[in-house]
């Protein structure tokens, strides 16, 4: 499944000529797949990210992930300095600038090799044809590697030798691949000897972007801090995970998406760290180790849909039928929802986490990717885009997959009749209503017993809180009627 013009795996160990290292979201150099190939085949090493704010705009990053993005930057290049190759960064508007800007690069430079590790996304793909097309015109080698996960895409497959639709048997598969042929962690490079880029390259001060700016200074970007959330997490919360990571209340989740979706921490990382402080979680599906091991599959699982059907990155519902369902337009009730003023505190406080914080807890996203598409029945693609543009680990594979699964359009999706009750979500995972008064400060006085439908206290007309939107039961029954109709106009068939 997996690009072939650009699987080109370089396993020499012989030197060659000068050598490129193109970052994209793979921001480290522990276990860098790429980076590894680059400084085994070449003592002359360059490496180079290329920013781009139009590409980002079109694609709904958030400000506080490309500020993310930027301070990692900085610490990756003193990371590589202190290998000897020098980082050099550059601004164009898009992808198809950005293929460009890579061959020029690499032509002004006399380089012989360029290498990168792949993006699965549909026009991330795209753009790679473009730059090795761009680069074979002047006989510039061209290698991209898989390294984004831990089982290659296109390993994990059926019988009949194809892609699995559903989690459950994937993870199956997943596991007996991986016992298999476990991958190994990629040490930091060894300090380059004599590289002449040192003296060519000169030190830029600290950078900025063309983009909107959103402070993620709460998300440290050095690698002790990044190594050591990891470690407590598998030391400390890992073996309570599976008890705790529906509690929005408590800090029982890793809180590690934002570092692997811009790839200051790997896949593979994660694995190693688990495995080494709970060796036998592979075969306990009932610990909380297995459980945190399950999240670590199913975002394989996001990656390896988007290779296999590449619509997902194009605005397309993996079950073809739900292209009938017919959505609601409503801005008013968009932005309630946005801006967490729907009357339904579980879901109130979730979007007022998202908005100050660049992230939600994944139980409360869907909770409110329910509440989007089935009680208000607004399109997966508004809720997904306007968590793109918020979260600081937006990544287009499991945003994209999290929004279908919610919406019921998606592989693996629940099925369309079950929708989420946001009020017996919210006394099922939050009853004392902590979590909702840490973030809705109009709710701090209200009973435990009203917490959850503070409309129904006696003085919730002092509250500067408003009366749920809509009606759960009645919108419910409309969602199931809206999907049932759908799909009797063209079945099963997609």
């Amino acid at each position: 499944m997996v690009n072939q013009s650009l699987e080109k795996k370089e396993t020499s160990d012989t030197p060659e000529g000068a050598s490129l290292i193109w970052f994209r979201s793979d921001l480290r150099v522990v276990d860098n797949t790429a980076l590894a190939a680059a400084t085994r085949c070449s003592n002359n090493v360059l490496a180079a990210f290329i920013s781009t704010p139009m590409q980002w705009h079109e694609h709904n990053v958030a400000p506080m992930k490309v500020d993310f993005i930027r301070r990692r930057l900085d610490v990756l290049r003193e990371q590589l300095a202190e290998l000897s190759i020098p980082l050099v960064v550059v601004e164009v508007d898009d992808f198809d600038r950005e293929a460009q800007a890579i061959a020029d690069l690499a032509v002004s430079h006399n380089i012989s090799h360029v290498f990168c590790n792949q993006q699965y996304e549909w026009n991330e793909r795209q753009r790679d044809e473009l730059t090795a097309g761009l680069l074979d015109i002047h006989n510039i080698r061209f290698s991209a590697f898989d390294d984004d996960c831990i089982i290659t895409p296109g390993k994990v497959l059926t019988r009949n030798g194809q892609p699995f639709k559903v989690f459950t048997p994937f993870r199956r598969e997943w596991l007996e691949v991986y016992r298999f042929e476990v991958p190994s962690v990629h040490p930091k490079p060894e300090k380059q000897q004599a590289n002449g880029f040192m003296l060519d390259v000169q030190p830029e001060p600290m950078m900025s972007f063309t983009y909107p700016v959103a402070d993620s200074v709460h998300w440290p970007v050095d690698e002790e801090a990044i190594k050591q959330r990891l470690h407590m997490f598998c030391e400390e919360k890992a073996a309570l995970y599976h008890q705790q990571r529906d509690i929005p209340a408590i800090d029982g989740t890793s809180c590690l998406s934002p570092y692997l979706s811009i790839g200051a921490l790997s896949a593979r990382q994660c694995m190693a760290a688990l495995l080494a402080e709970f060796p036998q979680c592979l075969d306990d599906s009932k610990s909380g180790a297995f459980c945190w091991l399950n999240e670590i599959i199913w975002r394989e699982f996001y990656r390896h849909l988007i290779v296999a059907w590449p619509k997902l990155s194009r605005d397309q519902p993996f079950l073809g039928w739900t292209r009938n369902v017919v959505w609601q337009k409503s801005d008013s009730m968009l932005n309630a929802w946005q801006q967490g003023r729907t009357g339904y505190p579980i879901v109130d406080a979730a979007m007022r986490q998202l908005r100050q914080t660049g992230w939600m807890h994944n139980r409360l996203r869907m909770i409110t990717a329910s509440f989007l598409t089935k009680d208000l029945l607004i399109h997966w693609q508004a809720g997904e885009q306007w968590f793109m543009s918020q979260l600081i680990d937006g990544d287009l594979a499991s945003n994209n997959g999290g929004w279908q699964w919610a919406a019921s359009t998606g592989t693996d999706a629940q099925p369309y009749f079950r929708v989420f009750n946001p009020t017996v979500q919210g006394e099922r995972f939050d009853p004392d209503g902590s979590f909702i008064r840490t973030w809705i400060h109009e709710l701090r006085d209200v009973p435990d017993k009203y917490i959850h439908q503070p409309f129904l206290w006696d003085k919730a007309e002092s509250l500067n809180y408003p009366k749920p939107i809509i009606d759960h039961k009645s919108a419910r029954l409309r969602a199931i009627e809206v999907f049932k109709s759908a799909k009797a106009l063209i079945g099963e068939a997609q």
